[in-house]
């Protein structure tokens, strides 16, 4: 596996997102999910992207337990910001100093680690300036819980803000070719502090890998039926933006979502893809994307197909809380 910088920290070239193997996309087993993770290691991914509020608090310790005898191969995310309840109840946003002194040191008791190597505010807290919430930050890398800072969905300027107080190693956002948003203002902003970019959901939440024919092909128990992209019209519209990637991975002997996920490589040196999966199976196809080149050819093709804010439907029911 090859790597990149993520400002001063250096990763795989991908990573593995954890969240599905927890929450959000229904039950996952976890003897799979923990081989899985073993998998991810052995093959040299060794960048584990999870957060406290995943389960809530279940996937941490699932990270944990994959982890036990492996610390010094991870280089370990996890985040604070976003308040469940134990019961799964979403309680808001919280980047107070006190708050984030309490939610260290839950993440590291459920880790079972000594340090986070890169710790992310999940979303930015409107209520409490984000110079206040970095200053707490910091204090933890002083203290060594903490090597590196990041944000997540946070705005150009919010960046800019944080970043006079301490370097933000990493912004952590939704990019894909159906969320290509951050290419407006986003990357020029990082890309001029030195900050790298972490990019989720890159398989659009799975829909450019051309699983989902209809919005009944989604399991009832997953968050994606209430998604604004995968519902009624705007599934219907979006899936013309799956055409040209089945297209191009057909004429290459592939997989779309491996094309989906080559296309978000091919942005720039400084941009991380966190892929998420419970199965071995996908993750050796995500793994076997890194290898893919596409031409310039092909490249124009996929960004006219889906230019930015082509896709129906908002990223979320709520954009409220992200960028911010």
């Amino acid at each position: 596996m090859k790597t990149r910088k993520l400002g001063a920290l250096e990763v795989s070239t991908i990573g593995l997102g954890c969240m599905g193997m927890s929450d959000f996309y229904g039950q996952a087993d976890e003897a799979e999910t923990i081989k899985t993770i073993h998998y991810a290691l052995d093959h040299g991914i060794n960048f584990l992207d999870t957060a406290d509020m995943y389960g809530p608090f279940t996937n941490e310790k699932l990270v944990g337990k994959a982890i036990k005898d492996r610390r010094d191969q991870v280089v370990l995310a996890t985040k604070f910001g976003n308040v469940r309840s134990e019961d799964g109840k979403f309680l808001g946003i919280n980047g107070k100093p006190e708050y984030i002194k309490q939610a260290v040191e839950a993440s590291l008791q459920r880790l079972g680690v000594d340090y986070i190597d890169l710790y992310y505010q999940h979303r930015v807290d409107n209520d409490t300036p984000i110079e206040e919430t970095v200053t707490a930050m910091a204090a933890l890398v002083k203290e060594g819980k903490v090597r590196y800072l990041g944000l997540s969905e946070a705005a150009p300027a919010t960046i800019r803000r944080a970043a006079k107080i301490h370097p933000i190693t990493a912004l952590q956002t939704e990019y894909s070719l159906w969320s290509r948003d951050p290419e407006e203002e986003t990357f020029a902003t990082l890309r001029e502090l030195n900050t790298g970019f972490v990019a989720y959901s890159p398989l659009g939440r799975g829909f450019l890998t051309g699983r989902f024919k209809s919005p009944e092909d989604i399991p009832e128990n997953d968050f994606r039926r209430f998604h604004p992209r995968f519902q009624g019209d705007n599934f219907y519209a979006n899936l013309k933006l799956v055409d040209i990637v089945k297209a191009i991975a057909l004429e290459k002997g592939v997989k779309p979502g491996q094309i989906a996920l080559a296309w978000v490589l091919h942005q720039g040196q400084d941009i991380v893809p966190i892929p998420g999966t419970t199965r071995v199976d996908h993750l050796m196809e995500n793994i076997a994307a890194v290898d893919i080149n596409l031409s310039s050819d092909e490249l124009k093709r996929l960004a006219t197909a889906a230019p930015i804010g082509a896709t129906a439907g908002q990223r979320y029911g709520d954009m409220s809380s992200v960028n911010r």
